[in-house]
């Protein structure tokens, strides 16, 4: 067997150097799309989160807007705020009726 003086390398060695290669460019391209703090998945992760605490932002906004609605009305209109009184304190408008509230005996 001649002993290769030109300096070619085997074929199987070249197809493996080629793959090494590849195998190289590909761990690299992906380390600089996925790597370090902020890779393509975490950004995907931080707009979702996003668009969710926007969502509740408008909600809570939504319900502050009805809650000072309901505000302004209770302050504004006398039977309302009689009606608001009556459902949820349990009082009574003067000497017209007697509105007793009795609970179980103590545990």
């Amino acid at each position: 067997m001649a002993s290769r003086a030109d300096g070619a390398a085997k074929p199987g060695r070249v197809w493996l150097r080629r793959l090494a290669w590849g195998a190289g460019a590909v761990a690299v391209l992906t380390f600089a799309i996925e790597g370090g703090e902020y890779g393509t998945s975490d950004l995907v992760t931080q707009r979702r989160q996003h668009r969710e605490l926007e969502a509740d932002v408008e909600a809570l906004r939504d319900s502050v807007s009805a809650l000072r609605a309901e505000m302004q009305a209770v302050r504004t209109d006398p039977a309302r705020l009689e009606r608001l009184a009556r459902e949820k304190y349990g009082m009574v408008q003067g000497e017209k009726e007697l509105l007793y509230r009795m609970s179980g005996p103590a545990r």
